[in-house]
């Protein structure tokens, strides 16, 4: 992705880690299984990458907003490496997560790298829209919930980030910021982050329930995922929530 005009030249916050308990759990969190050995120099280089696309994402959704009668009230955006504790809780290793109390978007800094990289190596690309593909995804957590619509059914919720990252994504193909090979960095992103395959058990009733429940709480499976970001990406936000319509 091509580095933005615009930009709120925001200095991302390091939160350091510490020693937490085990048994807390992170709210909303976004797993993602492939990665890559990285540098000091990756991971700044990654940084400078999300701090640009954290300012066009702003934007765009400031402006969008704006045109709905509401206000976006821009997140937080802080990194981090190990774990650390949160307002909603322990963000643990490799991982991303809106907080919404706290309005900020955390991030194991050296695992975002790890996806740019990853995707790099299998794309022949430079890899960073896996990247910023993530923070696109906690932005658009921002921006629903901050419009009322969240849901009480989790993958609901993970849908609708998706596809409003691809709206994000629409938005910079129009802008001309889209590069060759950014839309299927994307996708490969959203592949490494599809749910796993529910474990079944062989009896017809528990599978059902164990089926019916990955099919509320997860994030979806790469088929899923990728599905809902390309209904973004082709249909812009309206096609992610009524309200934009």
């Amino acid at each position: 992705m091509r580095s933005f005009v615009k930009s709120c030249g925001l200095a991302l916050t390091l939160v350091v880690s510490a020693a937490v308990a085990a048994s807390a759990e992170p709210v909303g969190p976004d797993p993602i299984r492939v990665t890559a050995t990285v540098t000091e120099s990756d991971v700044a280089a990654s940084n400078e990458k999300l701090r640009q696309a954290y300012g066009a994402l702003v934007n765009m959704w400031s402006g969008d907003l704006k045109q709905l009668g509401a206000r976006f009230v821009p997140p937080s955006i802080a990194r981090y490496r190990g774990a650390v504790r949160t307002s909603c809780g322990i963000m643990q290793p490799h991982n991303a997560s809106y907080c919404y109390s706290a309005n900020t978007i955390y991030f194991d800094e050296v695992f975002v790298a790890s996806q740019s990289k990853a995707a790099a190596q299998q794309l022949g690309t430079d890899g960073d829209m896996a990247a910023v593909g993530i923070i696109a995804h906690e932005m658009g957590h921002a921006v629903a919930m901050q419009l009322g619509q969240a849901s009480r059914i989790p993958y609901e919720n993970e849908s609708v980030a998706d596809c409003l990252a691809g709206a994000f994504t629409q938005r910079s193909q129009k802008d001309g910021t889209l590069e060759k090979g950014d839309l299927e960095e994307a996708f490969f992103g959203l592949a490494a982050a599809g749910d796993p395959t529910p474990r079944l058990t062989g009896y017809e009733q528990v599978d059902n329930r164990i089926l019916r429940r990955a099919s509320l709480m997860g994030h979806g499976t790469r088929e899923q995922r990728q599905a809902n970001f390309n209904s973004g990406y082709e249909g812009g936000a309206k096609a992610c929530l009524d309200v934009f319509r």
